[in-house]
């Protein structure tokens, strides 16, 4: 597979806050995969190959007459995204137990510490859908559990996952930018049983799990769910992520058609994850 291109938008909104929550949520559903807020507002990224002249058109915030935002927009070199990160990437720690930081900065004395050099990948534990499964994984036993980590971004939750005991875990994303950091990334944590695979659900067949990690977009969960479900266990738990309050409802009746058994929410500005058992 090709490197994929990028596109990113920098927009400067005021006032900040609730402004650039707002902005991030009307992206998503516009396809933007992946945010970086800034000083002055946010930076998003979507790929060159979901991008159109009209993307913004249904971004309602833009128009609004309580917010001033304005934008610029262009291609991303991926030689160019490691110094982006070690701009913005500051160490940041989970329930005062798991670190997540880079190789410059220094060793945390949590009980996990976890090295990650994200470049284009999404998934530092910065963003609160991260944040929130790195929560659950160390919230729930993982002991010698199968596990998968879709759409892993930079590996950092099947790295963890297999820091709290799990075995075999494989992590998959159908990004190349994502499987070569993901790989990278196991590697520099010195994790042995993690498969890291390129792809999308379709390379899920027939494969068999305790436990499923969705860190994705609503639109993708719903379309891969039954994908999921099947490769559950039973007694399996499913852990869902990249969605916000509002789509809870469908989220959840999509679940409960496959017959899966609501157990928790967890909620973080706006972002949710949720539990599931089989």
């Amino acid at each position: 597979m090709s490197n994929i291109i990028y596109i990113g938008y920098e927009f400067k909104v005021k006032p900040m806050q609730p402004g650039v929550e707002i902005l991030v949520a009307e992206l998503g559903y516009s396809g933007f995969e992946s945010f970086v807020e800034t000083e002055t507002g946010v930076t998003a990224y979507i790929q060159k190959v979901d991008w159109n002249e009209s993307i913004l058109d249904d971004v309602r915030i833009l128009n609004s007459d309580e917010f001033e935002i304005n934008f610029t927009f262009n291609e991303i070199e991926q030689t160019n995204w490691n110094q982006e990160w070690e701009k913005n990437f500051n160490p940041i720690v989970v329930d005062n137990v798991c670190a997540v930081r880079a190789p410059f900065h220094e060793k945390s004395n949590t009980t996990f510490d976890i090295v990650i050099e994200p470049k284009m990948s999404f998934g530092t534990g910065h963003h609160e859908t991260t944040h929130m499964m790195i929560q659950h994984i160390l919230k729930n036993d993982f002991i010698n559990k199968s596990v998968l980590d879709m759409g892993c971004g930079t590996g950092v939750l099947a790295i963890l996952a297999e820091m709290k005991g799990a075995k075999p875990v494989d992590a998959v994303d159908y990004d190349n930018w994502c499987y070569l950091n993901s790989i990278e990334n196991v590697d520099r944590n010195n994790c042995k049983h993690i498969t890291v695979i390129e792809g999308d659900a379709s390379v899920l067949k027939n494969k068999k799990y305790d436990i499923i990690i969705a860190n994705i977009n609503r639109n993708i969960l719903l379309k891969d769910m039954a994908t999921y479900v099947s490769c559950l266990n039973e007694n399996g738990a499913l852990f869902l992520s990249g969605f916000y309050n509002d789509d809870i409802p469908i989220i959840k009746a999509e679940c409960e058609k496959h017959l899966l058994n609501f157990k928790e929410k967890l909620e973080r500005n706006n972002w949710v994850s949720l539990k599931f058992l089989n």
